[in-house]
Parts: structure tokens; C-alpha cells; sequence
């Protein structure tokens, strides 16, 4: 199944782009989409410990489950003051 991958802030750095789709297999889940997302870019080995991941906008948790056509987000960290 295809899903659209967003990738914010120092997570678009480490991938290189805003977006892209990822090919799961049926059934996966956001931890899949995540392990799928740091297998195509290896610096994202450094983001994705510490960010969020959202599903069609909302945040979720590793093991929910993805529907095709859905939108999984990487949120890292924000600081600011």
C-alpha cells in the first residue's frame, strides 16, 4: 500500500526532501512507516528517536495502524523561547 511521508524541520534535512510516498506492505503501521523512512535515509537515524509521528494530522502512536493513501508526519523536537 502507498502513504504520503511529510518530513518537517531537521527531519526534511536529514531526508533530503518535504515529501515522498512509501510502499508498505498491508496492515503496517506508523513504526513500519518509520522503519521504512530510516532505511531510505540513514540520517534520519538521528531524528526519529525524538520525534513525533502524526497520522492524517493527528498524532499517533507506533502502533497504528495504516490505511492506504494515508499521511504520516515526522515532528521533531521545536525549541524556542
Amino acid at each position: 500500500m502507498k502513504v504520503r511521508a511529510l518530513y518537517f524541520a531537521s527531519a526534511r534535512e536529514a531526508a533530503g526532501l518535504r515529501e515522498e510516498v512509501l510502499d508498505l506492505p498491508e496492515g503496517a503501521d506508523a513504526a513500519a512507516a518509520a522503519h521504512a523512512m530510516g532505511l531510505a535515509h540513514p540520517a534520519m537515524a538521528r531524528v526519529l528517536p525524538a520525534a513525533r509521528l502524526a497520522v492524517n494530522r493527528r498524532f499517533a502512536t507506533p502502533g497504528q495502524v495504516l490505511r492506504p493513501g494515508d499521511e504520516v508526519a515526522v515532528i521533531p523536537p521545536v525549541s524556542g523561547g
